[in-house]
């Protein structure tokens, strides 16, 4: 007489919850990217999401425990959704390492923000007040955002600007003059990776010998930016510092004023 070994039904459903998680984070996250979603329908897709995932971990574990001590099959299937449910959770588990760690913060400026004006779109002439830090709290937690002054003329400083937003992929959305002849802006917007749209505004003033360079960098609709706009400036920045020391270093007369000739006959000193 063969006995017969049962499938756990805990298994199969872990299975199951695992494989439902797994496509509700992925099309969610691409819905919002490509903006078919508002990030409200967003936010409650992904609590969706977590919530399966979180099920199908708890009933895996469940299964495991049970199939342990019954000897039924189903192992593969428990392991299966355990993974799948874990997997689903760890962007969850990282952004809410973010949350505790940076406050909720949306727009982070290295001077007044009247000076870094946005440039808005459809869809963002709604956004909800901005979340800004107080200059104590700013200058703890992100140190390196100040106002950055270089001896570079400002055309120079902004020909590097430029360079280093197409090579970081930025979206350029405006790019002008605010003042005539005394400062140049750049406008581009970035997309974070679950779809949020951000907005970096870079400002270069100055003259032939020095250039002054500040920078800001806004969420447009999210309720929390995890770090990302602080995390952006400083990295621009220093990578601005990097830069410019570099074409320093290699061309240490690159920026020297142009010798002014004297007009008429220049008599020699009496000796």
């Amino acid at each position: 007489m063969r006995i017969l070994i049962r499938t756990s039904k805990l298994a199969i459903w872990a299975r199951r919850l695992g494989s439902v998680a797994v496509p509700l984070v992925v099309i969610s996250v691409l819905l919002h990217r490509f903006r078919l979603i508002s990030g409200d329908l967003f936010l409650a897709a992904a609590a969706l999401a977590f919530c399966v995932a979180l099920v199908a971990v708890l009933t895996s574990l469940a299964a495991l425990v049970r199939l342990w001590y019954s000897g039924d099959q189903g192992w593969s299937k428990a392991l299966l959704g355990l993974a799948l449910g874990v997997l689903c959770l760890l962007p969850f588990a990282f952004y809410g390492a973010l949350a505790l760690r940076y406050p909720a913060v949306t727009d982070i400026a290295t001077t007044d923000r009247s000076l870094l004006p946005l440039v808005f779109e459809p869809g963002t002439a709604d956004m909800p007040p901005p979340k800004m830090l107080s200059p104590a709290e700013q200058e703890a937690i992100f140190p390196n955002i100040v106002t950055r002054t270089y001896p570079l003329n400002q055309a120079q400083t902004f020909e590097l600007i430029r360079d280093q937003v197409a090579s970081n992929g930025w979206e350029i959305r405006a790019e002008r003059a605010v003042s005539p002849g005394t400062a140049r802006q750049i406008n581009a917007q970035i997309v974070t990776l679950p779809g949020w749209r951000e907005e970096a505004v870079i400002r270069v003033s100055g003259d032939d010998q020095s250039a002054s360079v500040d920078m800001r960098s806004v969420s447009l609709n999210a309720p929390h930016d995890f770090g990302s706009n602080g995390q952006r400036l400083e990295s621009f920045l220093t990578n601005l510092d990097d830069a410019i020391t570099t074409l320093l270093v290699e061309n240490p007369d690159i920026n020297l004023p142009t010798p002014v000739e004297p007009e008429g006959d220049v008599q020699p000193p009496a000796s």
